[in-house]
């Protein structure tokens, strides 16, 4: 079976919704910034600010290979893990590929009180123009979901529903397959 993968920008929801998804799937649930920071001992947060990006990006793309090889999780990345277009290639190979998308103002009102997040450190304008850069990778997603106005449980029902119906799609073309000889 394959990962689940859930992309997007920060504070669209991928660690809360995938936690859930999770649990609902009986399988296991990995963030990405959890694992690096299992694994260099420092938080996001800090290796920006020790190391510099450059250096976390390097740390992700390792965990993201690592991940991407195996099977039934639920992933939650970073808001820029896919940029690097090796990383999205990665995952999609072994996972289907979801992005959760919120509008920018869901989104400030979700992190705007606790704003740890490196990249989010600045004007408005900043985070705006950064959001909007994001789009265009976050589309590339095999299926998008809003989550701006629903809650974590609503989310989680929609992904499920979208992945029974991709299971059933899947099984219908492996049946078609086998009655044409393929």
């Amino acid at each position: 079976m394959r990962n689940i993968v859930l992309i997007g920008f920060m504070g669209t929801g991928k660690s809360t919704v995938g936690k859930r998804l999770a649990q609902s799937l009986s399988w296991n649930f990995v963030d990405t910034d959890c694992e690096i920071g299992e694994v260099t001992s420092l938080s996001v947060s800090e290796i920006f600010r020790r190391h510099g990006e450059t250096r976390f990006r390097s740390e992700e793309s390792i965990v993201v290979s690592r991940l991407s090889q195996q099977e039934q999780l639920v992933i939650a990345t970073g808001g820029g893990t896919v940029l690097n277009p090796l990383n999205l290639s990665a995952l999609a190979k072994n996972g289907i590929v979801i992005a959760l998308h919120a509008s920018l103002e869901a989104i400030l009102s979700r992190i705007g009180h606790k704003n740890d997040r490196p990249l989010l450190k600045g004007p408005r304008e900043a985070i705006e123009k950064l959001w909007s850069e994001r789009q265009n990778v976050y589309v590339q997603a095999d299926y998008i979901v809003d989550t701006s106005q629903k809650n974590v449980d609503e989310v989680v029902k929609e992904i499920l529903l979208l992945l029974e119906r991709v299971m059933k799609d899947e099984l219908s073309d492996a049946a078609k397959d086998r009655n044409s000889g393929r």
